[in-house]
């Protein structure tokens, strides 16, 4: 039998990255309000660019929170320092630009309100949830390694290990896999952001033996193992200096690398009245617990919602194949064990807390923070012991 082979590449970014930061500013802003009143409405948008934070969206709230600092704060705690990065906390510009959620959007969300009389979804959409047996987290591997990667460049970076480093940068990791299993890690790639009296050998030495090699497994590596680490040789001018970031430009990395479908719409800067976010999170919630319970080795959940309309209108199971049972069986047990309606996932997942900012950065799912109550295999047992396996 031929072995089937393929390559499969994702990538991450730190917090530093210019969308990063503007998802970071965007969520620090829905926290410090849900901290105050946990009925809100929050669609907050952040550009940033050299010198410069405008903050945009739609809030409806009976409380104050002070923008500005909030978003000198998290650029603060980022670690854009010094104005010779092109941007910092304390000289930068912070400009709003803040209405109220449209009326007509709130008639449907509200419960008690609209033509449905349960609160609705925030606007029509279809999320995705996927989960494969790849890696403990039920992850794809190249994503979950691309994040640590992430991860160890601000680690290193902000304990002092690798001083050099500046806040911004990229990974990138390719995985070989055969008949469908990770064999190996094929290419790394990673640009970090650094000071301007750093050689490009050294760099690259202390990036391989410091970050790549602390969390990469070594049995995922070998001998053809290809590094890339600042291949243009270069990487001073960076951040929101070198790029302009929006909120919302990184949902790839947001979620599952590129494997598996994405509805398009982003996660951060929205209450979870929002199912681009709540439905993202249970679907997520969903597939991760097939897999954990053994129905499937991968699994893809997709649930869609119309504007004002509280039950799904449509629900999708997809094993890719792996299923040991029939797809419309996992799709009752489903129904058993979930409730999909906006209001039932705000409760069941305790989304009304303010989580936000921390799921900002190296990926809303595949964590193993208490506060990510998505990744939980809670109903994992249950539904083992419905489908008679």
């Amino acid at each position: 039998m031929s072995k089937e082979q393929f390559f499969f590449t994702s990538e991450s970014v730190t917090e530093g990255h210019p969308d990063k930061v503007a998802d970071q500013i965007s969520d620090s802003i829905l926290d410090a309000i849900m901290v105050e009143d946990k009925n809100c409405r929050v669609a907050c948008e952040t550009l940033v660019t050299t010198g410069l934070a405008f903050i945009a969206g739609e809030i409806t709230t009976d409380c104050y929170v002070e923008m500005p600092q909030i978003v000198r704060d998290t650029i603060k705690d980022i670690g854009y320092h010094s104005s010779l990065m092109g941007f910092d906390w304390q000289t930068c510009s912070v400009i709003t630009s803040i209405d109220h959620q449209s009326l007509d959007i709130a008639m449907g969300v509200d419960k008690g309100n609209g033509l449905y009389k349960e609160q609705g979804a925030g606007d029509q959409g279809l999320m995705f949830g996927y989960a494969c047996n790849e890696t403990p987290e039920l992850m794809p591997m190249p994503i979950m390694f691309a994040h640590k990667i992430c991860r160890r460049l601000a680690e290193t970076r902000k304990n002092g290990s690798l001083d050099f480093l500046r806040p911004d940068g990229k990974s990138q990791v390719t995985v070989e896999y055969e008949n469908g299993t990770p064999k190996r890690i094929d290419a790394v790639v990673v640009a970090a952001q650094h000071k301007p009296d750093v050689e490009q050998e050294e760099m690259r030495e202390a990036i391989i033996n410091t970050v790549i090699n602390k969390v990469l497994p070594v049995e995922m590596l070998d001998g053809n193992t290809r590094y890339y680490v600042n291949a243009t040789g270069r990487f001073v001018t960076g951040g929101p200096m070198g790029d302009c970031g929006l909120t919302g430009r990184k949902i790839i990395v947001d979620t599952y690398g590129g494997q598996g479908s994405h509805g398009g719409g982003c996660f951060s800067g929205k209450d979870p009245s929002k199912v681009d976010r709540s439905g993202s999170y249970m679907a997520r919630h969903i597939a991760k617990n097939i897999v954990a319970a053994g129905l499937a080795a991968k699994c893809e959940i997709q649930i869609a919602y119309a504007i004002g309309v509280s039950k799904p209108v449509s629900l999708m199971v997809d094993t890719m194949g792996t299923g040991k049972v029939d797809k419309e069986r996992i799709k009752k047990i489903i129904g058993e064990c979930f409730d999909l309606r906006p209001a039932a996932i705000i409760e069941y997942l305790d989304l009304l807390r303010p989580i936000y900012r921390q799921t900002s950065v190296y990926g809303h799912f595949g964590r193993t923070e208490p506060e990510f109550s998505w990744e939980q295999t809670n109903m994992a047992d249950k539904m083992r012991e419905l489908a008679g396996i």
